[in-house]
């Protein structure tokens, strides 16, 4: 297996190579500057072959046997080979098992110790599990005896998963409990157990985590960072140490001034410094998820749903992933009022190109530190973007919004004022490139004409792609699935994702049939006729990479 990098959601690379017995995990940025996230670990992973199954989704044993005691007699004189164990090389469909081997600490006389271990290790193996489910795909049709002569295609279909084992580091006393707390593994064991004895493997010998679960995690439960002691080089930070109490001679998106300041805010906590305003901005170092509030009501408009959670703030970005086949990071922000444009803070590609280089010499270290998108003075604000994309014939014809640029003004008000929804800007490498609103349905005028249908936390979406060099197929199947990637994970309880376009944007609704979405049926809205599509929670397997 060839080395590679994995790129974090939170901006951090990490560097994997192969390494006897297993797989060594180790941050690019130790190697350019003073890094909060842990330095490196080891994980042992292993592929164990096993005999094709013979039994059927019943469990029932399918081997050809006329004669029970022949059978017997064939089991005694030929009994089954033991599973070959050998190193991993590609993935495969649930014959993969990992475990952590080994931990890297950082210097003590830079960074205080994790507060909990645990965190830490589940960390460790968040990470390993996202460079895992970004390995190619595996062939997900079963082999049983059931289907030995149906035909590839027509063949049951699995789940992609890999077991955890309960070696190495998961070996410590109830480590792997608290990992199933956390959400993070699973066993279809779900017994309390006859063993008293609480170091007891019993019941913890079949852990797993699926592809689909996997990507239903928050990456805030796991991502953070650790703090710098008091003589640490990242002690001390120009910027102040709460993020969540802005004033008005510190705006929430400034730009830094200066290449120090740069420098300064891509190594104090990562490239989400605690002045920034981000989902992994964390000045208490721990990680920054939360779970969902005590249910409550409330009506709108005669509808009576759930009392909503705020969303991010103007500017904010709320979700942000490396994509491969791209080669650039996508992120969704918050739309802002601003007349200025919105500094993007965030991870890019041009960041993680500019690590790389400067590992192998062709840059300075300080070179390489500057998380800003090189924006010119005349980026244009939201409003002007607006202004621009909405007054195109192809987006006027869809939103019906062109005019003049107060009118885009107004839009962009009532979005921001809007209690069910709100308006979001998509970015390539930190650069607009659509628009879009996430909004609930239950209160929204598709939710009248659900008939009361809908579910309480069900999500929908309006998209609008401006600029045209980010069109195309491949772009909309990966911006179209991290949104419902994001809708998803921002609240556990949302099951559905729903977009209603104009029955005659034939194109748009092939690219969500491709996504996974269907069409569940037409709904006569009084400015269009519009398609119903619909995609579900247990129906999505992952985001498009």
């Amino acid at each position: 297996m060839s080395s590679g990098t994995v790129h974090l959601p939170n901006g951090h690379n990490v560097t994997v190579h192969p390494v006897f017995g297993g797989l060594s995990f180790k941050s690019i940025d130790l190697n350019v500057h003073h890094t909060s996230f842990p330095p490196g670990w080891t994980i042992v992973l292993q592929t164990k072959d096993e005999e094709v199954d013979r039994s059927d989704q019943h469990g029932r044993d399918q081997s050809p046997a006329h004669n029970p005691r022949d059978s017997l007699d064939s089991q005694a004189d030929f009994p089954p080979p033991e599973p070959h164990t050998h190193r991993f090389r590609v993935p495969t469909l649930h014959n993969d098992r990992l475990f952590l081997s080994s931990l890297s600490y950082p210097s003590s006389t830079d960074f205080k110790p994790a507060a909990s271990a645990t965190r830490q290790i589940a960390m460790m193996l968040w990470t390993s599990l996202y460079w895992y489910f970004h390995q190619p795909e595996p062939d997900l049709h079963l082999d049983t005896v059931s289907c030995a002569h149906t035909a590839e295609e027509g063949k049951p279909k699995g789940e992609w998963l890999v077991y955890i084992n309960r070696e190495g580091v998961f070996r410590g006393r109830n480590l792997l409990q608290k990992l199933e707390r956390m959400g993070l593994i699973s066993s279809r064991d779900s017994t309390v157990g006859l063993d008293i004895d609480g170091r007891s493997p019993e019941g913890w010998k079949e852990m797993f985590v699926s592809r689909r679960s996997f990507w239903q995690l928050d990456p805030r439960i796991f991502l953070f960072t650790l703090s710098p002691t008091l003589h640490s080089p990242l002690a001390g930070s120009p910027y102040p140490s709460r993020p969540g109490s802005p004033n008005s001679s510190t705006p929430s998106h400034s730009r830094p001034e200066t290449a120090a300041e740069a420098n300064a805010l891509a190594t104090s906590q990562g490239l989400w410094a605690p002045s920034t305003t981000g989902p992994f901005s964390s000045s208490s170092h721990l990680p920054t998820y939360f779970p969902p509030p005590p249910l409550q009501y409330t009506f709108t408009d005669h509808v009576r749903h759930p009392i909503r959670p705020k969303p991010p703030r103007q500017g904010e970005t709320f979700y942000t992933r490396f994509i491969p086949s791209i080669g650039q990071y996508l992120s969704f922000r918050v739309a802002s009022i601003s007349p200025k444009a919105p500094a993007h803070l965030g991870p890019s590609s041009h960041h993680a190109v500019s690590l790389h280089n400067s590992l192998v010499g062709s840059l300075a270290p300080s070179d390489s530190l500057a998380p800003l998108t090189p924006f010119g003075p005349s980026t244009p604000c939201d409003i002007d973007l607006l202004y621009k994309w909405m007054n195109e014939p192809r987006v006027a014809r869809a939103w019906g919004e062109q005019g003049p640029r107060e009118q885009q003004e107004a839009f962009l008000r009532k979005g921001l004022l809007s209690k069910h929804s709100f308006p979001v800007i998509g970015c390539w490498d930190g650069k607009p490139f659509g628009f879009f609103e996430v909004y609930w349905v239950k209160e929204d005028r598709l939710g009248r004409h659900l008939n009361g249908s809908s579910d309480p936390w069900d999500r929908g979406l309006h998209c609008l792609v401006g600029e045209q060099d980010f069109r195309g197929s491949h772009r909309v199947r990966v911006w179209i699935s991290a949104l419902v990637h994001y809708c998803f994970l921002a609240d556990n309880r949302t099951h559905n994702v729903l977009l209603e376009p104009r029955v005659d944007n034939k194109a748009f609704i092939r690219y969500l049939e491709e996504a996974g979405f269907h069409k569940e049926r037409e709904v006569a809205f009084p400015h269009k006729q519009a398609a119903l599509m619909r995609i579900r929670r247990e129906a999505w397997e992952a985001p498009a990479l």
